[in-house]
């Protein structure tokens, strides 16, 4: 399995438009960052998480020509917005299936009306074929996929595993019978917003702490901000084992 982080910041993006933050104004690549994405590739099957506004320059960035599927973890706008872009794979493949919980599929029929469409449809919109994630386990292409839900807030979301790999974003709490879904997976990638605490978002510290739960043999931290520092010195500062995640990282699990 090969995993490509397409973008690892927050909902603006680094550098915020704008901004004069040090870290907005850095020159190491590492330091900008896209809204959040991951590609999976298994065998010859190509998944992303989320789709959001980056989503056509991620796709052209990774050079990929294929999507088989796109698994949502919530519906808020960083993560979705970019569905219109997943037209040219339509055009190539036909109906693209689109996996997430109840409430957001019903997030996405009314923010994309005219995708959804029976009647009169635009014949240059997508189709896509929608299947309803509970919290168990489900399979795609033979792949077995295992939610892991948790609380952005009091927002619902979840993350995926996939094998040895775990992939959780915008969590702020994940109860201990979640967690055991995932200890001691090979590969955890989780969310570390800044240094300080945030209503909705694990802070580093927290990122920390949930990595010790979990126990993972590597860790790699995304969804981003510009407070969390400059990607070099926050990272000279992490366990030997955790990682900051940059846009174009990619690992073989």
């Amino acid at each position: 399995m090969k995993v490509t982080f397409l973008g690892t910041g927050t909902s603006q993006g680094i550098p915020i438009i704008g901004s004069k933050h040090p870290v907005c104004l850095s020159e190491n690549p590492k330091d900008k960052r896209l809204r959040v994405s991951v590609l999976v590739e298994w065998g010859a099957f190509t998944y992303v998480v989320d789709c959001g506004p980056d989503f056509r320059y991620q796709m052209l960035r990774a050079g990929v020509e294929r999507i088989d599927s796109i698994l949502f973890t919530h519906e808020h706008t960083d993560h979705v917005v970019g569905l219109d872009d997943i037209r040219p794979f339509y055009f190539r493949q036909g109906d693209i299936p689109l996996y997430g919980h109840k409430r957001v599929l019903k997030s996405l029929k009314k923010r994309f009306k005219y995708v959804f469409k029976t009647k009169n449809k635009y014949p240059g919109a997508p189709t896509v074929i929608l299947n309803r994630i509970k919290n168990e386990p489900f399979k795609i292409n033979g792949l077995e996929v295992v939610p892991v839900n948790g609380k952005h807030a009091e927002l619902q979301v979840f993350g995926f595993k996939f094998g040895d790999f775990a992939y959780l974003t915008d969590m702020k709490t994940v109860n201990n019978k979640e967690i055991e879904k995932i200890k001691n997976v090979k590969v955890l990638v989780v969310n570390a917003l800044r240094i300080e605490p945030h209503q909705s978002h694990f802070n580093l510290e927290e990122a920390l702490q949930f990595i010790k739960k979990v126990n993972p043999e590597k860790a790699y931290l995304t969804h981003i901000s510009h407070l969390l520092g400059f990607h070099d010195e926050v990272e000279s500062m992490l366990p030997e084992n955790v990682f900051l995640a940059y846009d174009g990282l990619q690992i073989t699990i």
